[in-house]
């Protein structure tokens, strides 16, 4: 099966095609940060396995919910609790049981980040991967980014024009080619095992991490294709 032909106006001598691009670059400062957390048991038994997921996760859970409005969101994803099978001797026999929880936290007070990252950090089996930084889905900062590069493509068809002696006539097509931010950066902070392998000795909070936001980059391009008035060659 033939894949179909892409169609283009053509351009005539009495109505010459003109084809740009407009690419429009931001940096701007990111909205939202999201955290995951992961929670994890293990036990010799499936019930002392759970019961102790179950009070590390709600520990998770009151310690990120206390920061009242700089959370924007939370969220539990996928829940499990598995069976560890010993390596040796006939059939099948249960070592331990494992259990996580995974946990999703959206902030857009950043300034509460640091400290509250670090707590996460040191409750019990307790690993925390972030922060991502992005925009918000319907952030005026791409809207903003479209329009500099629609003008882009425009300022740049009439350059051309002009360099012909001629000036544009009209719009024949718009399309947008792509609008994208930046992946955000990561750290990644796992300080629960430590702490249950000397659970013996008394341990002293954390400082908090000093976190600081990037900047984002955002692009926006677009192809323009427009009819100009005959030139004289």
């Amino acid at each position: 099966m033939s894949s179909p032909v892409e169609h283009r106006p053509a351009g005539t001598p009495a109505a010459p095609l003109l084809v740009v691009r407009g690419e429009s670059e931001l940096e701007v400062e990111p909205e939202l940060a999201r955290i995951s957390v992961t929670v994890s048991a293990r036990g010799r038994d499936r019930r002392s396995a759970l019961d102790d997921l179950t009070r590390r996760n709600t520990a998770a859970l009151d310690l990120v919910k206390s920061y009242g409005d700089a959370v924007a969101q939370l969220s539990t994803g996928t829940v499990s609790i598995a069976p560890e099978l010993t390596e040796r001797g006939r059939g099948e026999r249960v070592r331990s049981y494992h259990g996580r929880v995974h946990l999703t936290a959206e902030f857009t007070d950043f300034t509460v980040l640091g400290e509250l990252t670090t707590r996460l950090a040191d409750l019990e089996l307790t690993r925390v991967d972030g922060p991502w930084w992005s925009l918000r889905p319907d952030s005026p900062v791409y809207g903003e980014a479209r329009r500099r590069a629609v003008t882009g493509a425009v300022q740049r068809a009439r350059e051309y024009a002009s360099a012909l002696g001629t000036s544009l006539a009209a719009l024949v097509e718009l399309a947008d080619t792509g609008t994208e931010s930046p992946r955000p950066s990561r750290a990644t902070f796992d300080r629960g095992v430590r702490r249950m392998s000397a659970a013996a000795e008394v341990a002293e909070p954390a400082e908090p991490l000093d976190l600081e936001p990037p900047q984002l980059r955002v692009v926006a391009q677009v192809s323009a294709q427009f009819t100009m008035e005959p030139p004289r060659l």
